[in-house]
């Protein structure tokens, strides 16, 4: 008998599907490796350097920034459902004492030891919850990867060595960004339109603009996917990092862009994510 095809072995940093039985373990991992990259970062970084990506930054304020976000979304996750975010006196040490390092990967462990106790499926306050898309703590491990991983970039490049984002987690990130970043903002404010974001790992997203909002719908880079008006090509991390306005949309740039220039140009503008 013929011996089944073998998979290609899985990028190193590759993230399973939302639905995979190990994607929250996986998402949980990669929390831990994205902020110890941001760390290594910063320990590379010159003292006091600025950060291009966000003016008026220092590595110092995104390492706070950082921190902050996580012991905030580790006491989001540890109240259980809320009707309302914690207060700032509820998160614990939010503002940075000590070594500043070691209260970021305080931070860290804080939220992961959260999310590992609360587990995937267990309810919690989420901003983007009345959007519909999932309250709950795998979604915030999702999201919280998403933040890591851009904001690793920022540091890299505040230190001299911008690397893109490793495809698996630029893919994963992106389906999560389009799905419930983008589908939880208002009414687009231009005609009803269709983009199309092709990565050049293989899969696509068809982002349907309208009045109520943005809608995605997945599919892959070849056909079968919704028509659209314009479409966007790049890899995964240039297509994430320009939706997060960290690379730009114009020529000369990263991206591939075909159909209407000046509808792409409104969804950077409109993106939510500066």
């Amino acid at each position: 008998m013929q011996s089944p095809p073998q998979s290609p072995p899985a990028h190193p940093y590759s993230s399973p599907p939302p639905s995979s039985p190990d994607a929250f373990d996986g998402r949980l991992g990669l929390i831990e490796e994205r902020s110890a990259a941001l760390r290594a970062a910063v320990r590379a970084a010159p003292e006091g350097a600025g950060v291009p990506a966000c003016p008026g930054w220092t590595v110092a304020d995104l390492v706070a920034h950082m921190g902050a976000t996580q012991r905030f979304w580790a006491a989001v996750v540890a109240a259980g459902p809320a009707r309302r975010p914690p207060a700032d006196a509820e998160v614990p040490h939010r503002t940075p004492a000590g070594e500043l390092l070691e209260w970021s990967a305080a931070g860290t462990a804080a939220l992961v030891g959260a999310l590992r106790a609360a587990g995937p499926g267990a309810p919690c306050w989420t901003w983007w919850a009345e959007s519909g898309a999932r309250a709950t703590a795998g979604a915030v491990a999702r999201q919280q990867v998403r933040e890591a991983a851009v904001h690793v970039r920022d540091a890299q490049e505040a230190a001299g060595a911008a690397e893109p984002v490793p495809p698996g987690v630029a893919l994963d990130a992106l389906d999560e960004l389009l799905h419930v970043t983008f589908g939880a903002m208002d009414g687009w404010p231009d005609s009803p339109a269709r983009v199309a974001l092709v990565a050049d790992e293989g899969r696509a997203w068809t982002l349907i603009l309208d009045a109520t909002g943005a809608s995605a719908v997945r599919g892959s880079a070849g056909a079968g996917r919704p028509e659209a008006d314009a479409t966007v090509s790049a890899p995964a991390s240039d297509l994430l990092l320009a939706l997060h306005r960290r690379l730009p949309w114009d020529d000369p740039g990263p991206l591939r862009v075909t159909g209407e220039a000046a509808l792409v140009r409104q969804l950077a503008v409109w993106s939510p994510l500066g």
